[in-house]
């Protein structure tokens, strides 16, 4: 039943808890409570997202990182750094991926060169800047 909910919410996460339990067969109050958990338990979150470039943030870009040593203390380092929105240990090429977002191409080399390359582990970064964003979505529902 709480896949269900998420589904309901992942299509408008502002939709009216008693139009979620007529469309999953509970009662507003059920599906409040399971909301509630499934945000307690840190199973889900519901935001607002936003274009970036409509709100003043025009350049994008995907940084592959290799880490000398622990991936661990350079990934928390970037975690915090609110420019980076998506940070990924991966196996393959890189042991770190990236998504920054910037205001523009000189606050991206900052980013780059002043902070992330400076960070204590770092060896390399390759930046994979973004020209066009053709897809993003938060559907993938709960296959």
């Amino acid at each position: 039943m709480s896949l269900a909910i998420i589904e309901q919410l992942q299509e408008d996460g502002r939709r009216p808890y008693a139009a979620i339990g007529k469309a999953v067969g509970l009662s507003e109050a059920a599906v409040r409570q399971r909301v509630q958990k499934l945000l307690d338990q840190n199973v889900m979150q519901i935001v607002a997202v936003t274009d970036p470039l409509t709100v003043g943030f025009r350049r994008q870009a995907m940084l592959g990182i290799n880490v000398e040593g622990d991936v661990d203390p350079v990934a928390d380092a970037l975690t915090a750094m609110p420019e980076c929105e998506y940070v990924v240990m991966t196996a393959g090429s890189f042991d770190l991926m990236v998504e920054v977002v910037c205001e523009d191409d000189e606050h991206l080399l900052d980013v780059i060169n002043k902070r992330v390359r400076t960070l204590p582990g770092v060896r390399s970064t390759e930046s994979f800047v973004y020209l066009k964003l053709k897809k993003q979505t938060y559907m993938w529902g709960t296959r």
